[in-house]
């Protein structure tokens, strides 16, 4: 039997997916380690940048971690509010791959599903996004195996549709639905 520990929580908008930070300062974003006591040598199961919310696993075990985030393929799905009415013939590019910048060099995103889809029934953001009344803010959902530094964000900026929020709503089987913002549950295991 593993003595190992695994959770998911509903990330917060403005939280760093870490527990220490390196800034000198203290830094003004607000870490993991304010939510819940995590056990010590808790690490997060891929990240969400400090404007992303939704979706984050989080184990004491790196054998799970590893397998999820590189050598599983396991889908994360994505809800993405964009900027500006999106095109069929971007969501095809979406679909089929695009060109994106990462570590100073060029890398071709993998195929994906992207579908459009209506508003998602989720909390509101802490912080307001910009409405209607400044153009269409339609919403995707994008499901990919990958996960590089800000694809998504990305990805729907490459074909000229940044996005405005995302909100990471399923791991593999697991799903973010009837959790609250900044809520933790420990779990009996995440794959």
């Amino acid at each position: 039997m593993s003595n190992h520990r695994h959770f998911i929580i509903y990330k917060p908008y403005g939280f760093l997916s870490q527990f220490i930070t390196n800034q000198k300062k203290g830094g003004k974003h607000k870490l993991l380690g304010e939510l819940y006591d995590f056990p010590e040598n808790t690490m997060a199961v891929g990240r969400l940048d400090v404007k992303s919310e939704g979706l984050l696993l989080l184990t004491t075990d790196g054998k799970v971690s590893d397998f999820i985030t590189t050598r599983g393929g396991v889908e994360k799905e994505y809800y993405v509010q964009l900027d500006g009415a999106i095109t069929s013939e971007a969501i095809e590019q979406l679909q089929n791959g695009v060109e994106i910048g990462f570590d100073g060099k060029k890398y071709m995103t993998k195929p994906c599903k992207v579908r459009a889809m209506d508003t998602p029934d989720l909390p509101e953001r802490s912080k307001k996004i910009r409405d209607a009344r400044h153009g269409p803010t339609p919403w995707i959902s994008v499901t990919l195996t990958e996960g590089k530094f800000r694809q998504v964000r990305k990805m729907t900026s490459a074909v000229g549709f940044p996005t405005l929020r995302l909100v990471r709503v399923r791991v593999g089987d697991i799903l973010l639905s009837n959790m609250q913002v900044g809520e933790v549950k420990e779990v009996e295991e995440l794959v």
